[in-house]
């Protein structure tokens, strides 16, 4: 834990430290104030919180292979925080989401600052994200790395960017299938968050390491699938069962705004006709009670549904811990290839440090 505290310290030094050099950095328009105001909206969001467990994963990946630190960690680790908060700040306008981190949302802030003109907050929120997007990948091209593990790396990066923005598409497709089954659910959680928050972590950080990944493709895979998919019924989870001032956000978006989540499936199994009716009618409705999901969170409670949620995340936080089994060689020079297989157990499951996407 000592070393994941560091790591976390280290990578808001250098986040931090990022944003104070990046306006220098890039070719602003002199006469321009929106975009100024655009980069101080990113660096708000981006420095108010999040447990930065990428930028850990980056760096713990690494170590896999070899134990002092190596040129490439930093910019794999400031690229793909910034791929996560472009994708939060799209989220946000998806979902109508206020609040996040603790704090407004982008895409509430430029409501906030053009409250006649809503299109432009929209659209400049819009275009918060796509900057996010584009420094994210400024950031590899520029990491002094040599040339074939920077286009490597760019090349998971950007593949993971392609896989999350899938998962998103298909987010927003599930909520119109008439039948959605658990495969449904597990394929959402993998392409929309494991790929990129679990799997291109450690692969950029073994690639940094001077490893090639794709020898492990199929374990880490698995590996980033199964945690990937209990992180996403833990968010759910917390969603409706959680404390909305822990979690960082209103309690009950999830079923405010129709999503079939994780925890809506358990609880539409769980629950009998008449309490269906009370679950099914705040589906989908935006104005929907504090005292109403109350209601539903006590039907959920009286039927088991998060003791169930909590038996089906350590089912699959075991299951994970299967396919990457822990052990291997201790410290000193570059482990072998097969040393790195099997100390993939030292990557320890993200746990309550995913955040809710």
């Amino acid at each position: 834990m000592h070393r994941v505290a560091g790591y976390e310290r280290r990578f808001n030094t250098l986040f931090e430290e990022y944003f104070d050099t990046l306006g220098t950095r890039l070719d602003v328009p002199p006469f321009s104030r929106f975009t100024p105001d655009c980069l101080g909206l990113l660096r708000d969001v981006c420095l108010r919180g999040g447990k930065r467990f990428r930028a850990v994963l980056v760096n713990e990946a690494a170590r896999l292979v070899v134990d002092e630190p190596v040129e490439g960690l930093d910019a794999a680790a400031l690229s793909l925080e910034l791929l996560h908060v472009s994708g939060l700040i799209h989220d946000d306008v998806i979902d109508d989401g206020p609040v996040r981190r603790g704090g407004p949302s982008t895409y509430y802030a430029y409501r906030s600052r053009f409250p006649d003109h809503p299109r432009a907050a929209v659209g400049l929120t819009v275009l918060a994200g796509d900057l996010a997007l584009a420094l994210s990948l400024q950031v590899l091209l520029e990491a002094k790395v040599p040339a074939e593990v920077r286009q490597a790396m760019t090349e998971v990066h950007t593949r993971a960017a392609a896989d999350t923005f899938m998962g998103q598409i298909i987010d927003v497709e599930r909520d119109f299938m008439t039948r959605l089954d658990e495969d449904v659910l597990h394929c959402v959680a993998d392409y929309k968050g494991a790929r990129y928050s679990i799997l291109a972590p450690v692969q950029l950080g073994l690639l940094a390491a001077g490893e090639q990944p794709s020898r492990f493709d199929k374990e880490l895979r698995d590996y980033a699938r199964l945690v990937g998919i209990g992180e996403t019924m833990r968010d759910d989870y917390l969603d409706l069962f959680g404390d909305a001032a822990t979690v960082g956000k209103q309690a009950g978006t999830d079923i405010r705004d129709g999503k079939r989540s994780y925890t809506v499936q358990a609880l539409l199994a769980a629950v009998d006709d008449a309490e269906r009716r009370v679950v099914d009618t705040a589906l989908g409705d935006a104005a929907c009670t504090p005292e109403t999901l109350a209601v539903i969170r006590e039907i959920g409670e009286r039927r088991g549904v998060p003791g169930h949620m909590e038996a089906e995340m350590r089912r699959y936080a075991q299951q994970a811990a299967s396919v990457a089994p822990a052990g291997g060689s201790g410290g000193g020079r570059k482990r072998s290839a097969s040393s790195s297989s099997c100390r993939c157990g030292a990557l320890s499951e993200p746990g309550d440090q995913r955040e809710h996407r």
